[in-house]
């Protein structure tokens, strides 16, 4: 037969044996580096609270944190504001989304402009604006009825200005976390089967809609509760103290307190994220 093409058939070339430990190797370098880039800040941190070169290694900081002067209230506060958040800004992005992809599909990318805006703008570029409408409303609806209402949102016990501000400033990262999740699931199908099958647009959307986005609804909360557990710059320049701004207040005379209690309320986030994640790890297998 090679006498007959004119081709001769050359020596064996042994086949190219990739080693099969190098990819093992490199995740494991990778996973070396990224975890030392996270602990190795924390840990300094940690012993930054615990040790002093006077009295050496004491827990006394942690302790303190209990009893110290506006940490129940400022965090209280924080996790008011959070859950306040979170359900505010889901209920304005869920149902708009889901309006624009059943009725108006062309709106999409004008919805996302407007979505996505708020990462444009400069925090202390939005907070200013917002100051000075606040200082021009009370002088323009000081003769109305309005007049009251501006100044219950301003109360400082729960101030619901912040929750509006938050909501601004959440809304690109909700909007993203919604967005993948429905992207994931044949949204007209499933509102058309439930409308057919006699169920409420109330209920199409919190019983098969909602449950078929939990793993995005759970991003999207907890990404706002990081948000505002640790917002400085709009509470700060409004005149609030919430847990952040307490934190840089306290760490002017007690630079320990303050660092227990971030590296706290950051493993306080972290302990809340594991656990959403082993719960909605858990529903997948099942």
């Amino acid at each position: 037969m090679a006498a007959m093409t004119g081709l001769e058939r050359g020596p064996a070339v042994p086949p190219v044996r990739r080693a099969a430990g190098r990819p093992r190797v490199w995740r494991a370098v990778v996973f070396v580096l990224a975890t030392a880039y996270f602990l190795v800040p924390l840990g300094a941190s940690f012993w930054y609270t615990v040790h002093t070169p006077t009295t050496g290694v004491s827990f006394a900081p942690y302790g303190e944190l209990v009893t110290a002067d506006g940490f129940a209230r400022s965090l209280a506060l924080s996790l008011g504001l959070a859950a306040a958040t979170i359900v505010l800004v889901l209920l304005l992005a869920l149902p708009a989304m889901l309006a624009v992809r059943l009725f108006a599909p062309r709106l999409r990318p004008v919805m996302e402009v407007l979505c996505t805006l708020p990462l444009v703008v400069p925090p202390i570029t939005f907070v200013a604006g917002l100051g000075t409408s606040l200082r021009v409303g009370t002088d323009v609806l000081a003769p109305t009825p309005f007049w009251g209402t501006l100044v219950a949102i301003q109360d400082p016990g729960f101030p619901v200005v912040l929750v509006l501000a938050y909501v601004v400033l959440v809304l690109p990262f909700v909007y993203r976390s919604l967005d993948a999740g429905l992207r994931t699931m044949d949204v007209r199908t499933l509102v058309e089967a439930g409308r057919n099958l006699g169920a409420s647009w109330p209920y199409v959307l919190f019983r098969v809609i909602v449950p078929n986005l939990r793993s995005a609804l759970a991003s999207a909360s907890f990404l706002t509760l990081a948000l505002v557990l640790g917002e400085y710059t709009v509470a700060s320049l409004l005149g609030y103290e919430p847990f952040a701004v307490w934190i840089v207040t306290v760490s002017g005379s007690k630079g320990q307190l303050s660092v227990a209690v971030s590296i706290l309320s950051l493993l306080l986030i972290w302990m809340l994220l594991l656990a959403v994640s082993s719960v909605f790890g858990r529903e997948k297998k099942k």
